[in-house]
């Protein structure tokens, strides 16, 4: 087993000084992972790639639950929390580019521009929950592999199916939000 395996076993036990250990184990990973979603974003996103793993370090240790079983499962907590902290930003950034909750005129012939990245990143979010409730074993694996950066072998092992059904539910996902945010846009 690993170092990360057998601190997660600890913690899970309750040893809570073993919190200190993990995170010099597990930053570099957290913040390239945090990285290649930033990349995603928008190019004057303020939200730097540290920050946002600070922010989901803070989200998982605070939680309680702290049930991780193994590295897999940590790590698809982590990119679960790194995917709120987005949702999050772009939320706020759509409310204050939106009037910031003051009342809305009716102005019919507006044009629309483009959809910018933050209003994509919600589109998506939306589409996701959606997929989440209708067939949540593939909205799990979207996180995992999307937010999460986990192979489809972590995957598998995590969620106890075969790789083969994480690769379809992986293709069938990605078909079905693609049709669902295209026709919301």
């Amino acid at each position: 087993m690993s170092d990360v395996t057998l601190i997660l076993e600890a913690i899970g036990r309750g040893e809570e000084r073993t919190l200190d250990e993990l995170l010099p184990l597990v930053y570099e990973e957290l913040r390239q992972l945090a990285a290649a979603r930033m990349a995603q974003e928008s190019a004057g996103h303020t939200l730097q790639p540290t920050a946002l793993v600070h922010e989901a370090w803070l989200r998982l240790v605070s939680d309680g639950s702290r049930t991780w079983k193994n590295r897999a499962y940590f790590f698809g907590a982590a990119a679960e929390a790194m995917r709120r902290i987005l949702i999050e930003s772009a939320r706020r950034k759509s409310r204050l580019k939106h009037g910031g909750g003051q009342e809305r005129l009716d102005i019919a012939d507006l044009e629309l521009g483009e959809t910018t990245p933050d209003e994509k990143v919600l589109l998506i979010n939306d589409a996701l929950e959606q997929l989440e409730l209708e067939n949540p074993e593939r909205g799990r694996v979207v996180v995992l592999k999307y937010f999460g950066g986990l192979t489809n072998k972590e995957v598998s092992e995590m969620l106890g199916i075969s790789e083969r059904t994480v690769d379809r539910h992986w293709v069938c996902a990605k078909e079905w939000l693609f049709r669902k945010v295209r026709t919301q846009m």
